[in-house]
């Protein structure tokens, strides 16, 4: 980051680093947190694995001649990155207790009907409770009766192709399943449609060039994906047909980083992502260097040298918005994001009139990853457990509205921020990212933005009081389905999920609306559209209420209810009425499936 250098510290341009002592050993602890979590070593058997994961290849339906050879590869993978792997094709391995000794299962190639209903609660449980599930090619060709299931998965299997090359496009590539990957990806494998496309709901990471091979068909066409799932995690990918692909090293990797994520081993934002624009993707026309050094430009990826200078997007300025990048340090390096300061060819004085958002390993909490520079520090216990150690991709979301900025880490709020200093302004300025200075080096990829149409008033620094209730909490019951707004597993988790269930009177289904406008369940949670987002088919869940516009809503005479910042309905996903149908926000249309009443 640039420092804000008092005259002292001005000569070494270094800024207040720990003693040569305390970095040495930063360094060391560093290096070997790092290596533990990239590189591929032999499993030492004197020690107690990392975790434990559960393969299951049952079928009811179609089976892959790929199963074998893709359990033995998990195993292998296991063995070579610290976790052991047991595979199982018996149902009856779907039960709490057995299930609690996993921190992912993987669905291999899985088909039909596979658990009867008491392993469906048994493994809902698990996941919502914060276990991890990974789906593996036909495993979207599963369960197709258990609506839970369609959700966890996040599309079912349609159709497909003969066998056959096509482009891969590799949409995320901080995911630790893609980020070993370039732009696009050819290789051969049989390319599964999905009845929907799953977008709404779920990071894609991955999507296919329907134009690189024959019967495609979705257009739109994601074929890997994850997304949180209440406490848990969730990851899919079409992949994985022929056996051929599991002695392919991009394909293990990618299985590899996947079970990570799922089992809690390695972060990732996987929210939904809609609306977006780049500002990088591997273009730099509109970014300016300002100051010395500079950012290399290769395989979409910048890359910093020298300093201290910043990179900065000269184009136009922004107000409020959402601006998400994913950035690696190599080390105990340093640098930021700078947003909210007028041009200017000095990179000190965007530092001074605007407020940076720090990336560094090692240094004082409040110049620290997640740090507003100088400021205020992030809730670090927060920023610990969402953050993935120096040689892996991070990703921060910086949600500017007004005068307020929130930093998300992977997906996690580490911080909030009031500017209350007259000599700055968040409301309308630049974007930069800093290039510290040798030996720090640090790499940035998929720089996008999306501008926000409603500005939310800059909250108190402190908790306010909640507002009043102004309705007791009641059950909103569904008029099309009977069934009643739920959260899934009474879940009080950030990020839970919302959805239709039978009406119980438990305090899941009891929703109170409040004079600011939110419906709130728990009493400190609110109905929240996913990262305030504006589409039709955002998802919705619970979230810690913040009175931003994204959990504002409006109960109509019709029995609908808009949510205020997007305009759009709440609505059941499909038109759904089964237990486990999930809502999202959608065009108002007064249909059954958005009308709702109070009972």
């Amino acid at each position: 980051m640039l420092r804000h250098l008092t005259s002292a510290a001005r000569g070494r341009m270094g800024g207040d680093r720990r003693t040569s002592a305390l970095r040495r050993l930063a360094l060391t602890a560093m290096a070997v947190t790092t290596a533990a979590a990239t590189t591929l070593v032999p499993a030492v058997p004197a020690q107690a694995a990392a975790f434990k994961v559960l393969v299951f290849s049952k079928t009811a339906g179609f089976r892959h001649d790929s199963i074998a050879v893709g359990t033995q590869a998990i195993r292998d993978i296991g063995s070579a990155n610290d976790f052991t792997v047991d595979s199982t094709e018996d149902s009856s391995a779907f039960n709490t207790s057995n299930l609690s000794q996993y921190k992912a299962v993987v669905f291999l190639s899985t088909t039909g009907d596979v658990l009867n209903d008491t392993q469906q609660s048994a493994f809902q449980s698990y996941v919502d409770g914060g276990g991890g599930y990974v789906g593996v090619h036909a495993a979207a060709d599963t369960e197709y009766n258990w609506s839970y299931y369609g959700q966890l998965v996040g599309a079912w299997f349609n159709s497909h192709p003969a066998i056959q090359q096509a482009t891969v496009r590799n949409e995320d590539r901080a995911h630790p399943a893609t980020s070993h990957l370039g732009t696009t990806w050819s290789r051969t494998d049989e390319w599964y449609s999905y009845r929907t496309n799953p977008r709404a709901n779920v990071r894609v990471l991955q999507n296919l060039d329907e134009s690189t091979y024959s019967g495609g068909g979705m257009g739109d066409h994601p074929i890997t994906w994850c997304h949180p799932q209440s406490a848990g995690r969730s990851f899919y990918t079409g992949l994985g047909h022929t056996q051929e692909s599991y002695s392919d090293s991009n394909f293990r990797t990618l299985l590899l980083g996947g079970i990570k994520y799922a089992a809690k081993a390695a972060n990732a934002d996987c929210r939904p992502e809609t609306g977006y624009t780049a500002l990088y993707n591997g273009s730099t026309t509109g970014w300016q260097q300002a100051g010395p050094g500079s950012f290399s430009n290769s395989s979409a990826t910048l890359t910093s040298s020298g300093g201290m200078g910043m990179l900065w997007y000269s184009t136009k300025q922004f107000g409020s918005y959402s601006l998400k990048l994913d950035w690696k340090l190599n080390g105990d390096s340093n640098s930021g994001v700078v947003v909210g300061f007028p041009a200017t060819s000095d990179p000190q004085t965007a530092l001074n009139t605007g407020h940076e958002v720090q990336i560094d390993a090692t240094d004082s909490s409040d110049k620290t990853t997640g740090a507003i520079y100088g400021f205020k520090a992030a809730d670090i216990t927060a920023r610990d457990a969402a953050l993935n150690p120096p040689g892996q991709w991070n990703t921060y979301e910086l949600l500017v509205e007004g005068e307020r900025l929130q930093v998300w880490l992977n997906g996690a709020k580490i911080n909030d921020f009031t500017n209350t200093d007259a000599n700055r302004s968040l409301t309308q300025g630049y974007i930069g990212i800093q290039n510290h200075g040798s030996p720090d080096v640090v790499q940035y990829r998929n720089i996008r933005i999306k501008e926000l149409t409603t500005v939310t008033p800059s909250p108190s620094p402190s908790p306010s009081p909640s507002p009043t209730p102004s309705t007791g909490s009641a059950p909103l019951r569904g008029v099309a389905s009977g069934r009643c707004l739920d959260i899934s597993g009474a879940s009080q988790s950030n990020g839970a999920v919302v959805q239709i269930w039978d009406c119980n009177g438990r305090t899941n289904q009891q929703w109170a609306t409040t004079s600011a406008s939110e419906l709130r369940v728990y009493g400190n949670k609110c109905l929240d559209v996913s990262g305030a987002g504006t589409a039709n088919g955002t998802a919705v869940s619970i979230w810690d209420c913040n009175g931003q516009n994204n959990q504002k809503w409006r109960l109509n005479s019709d029995g609908t209810i808009t949510a205020i910042g997007a305009n759009k309905c709440l609505d059941v996903v499909g038109s759904g009425t089964a237990n486990g149908s999930r809502l999202h926000i959608y065009t108002c249309h007064g249909g059954g499936n958005q009308r709702w009443t109070r009972s």
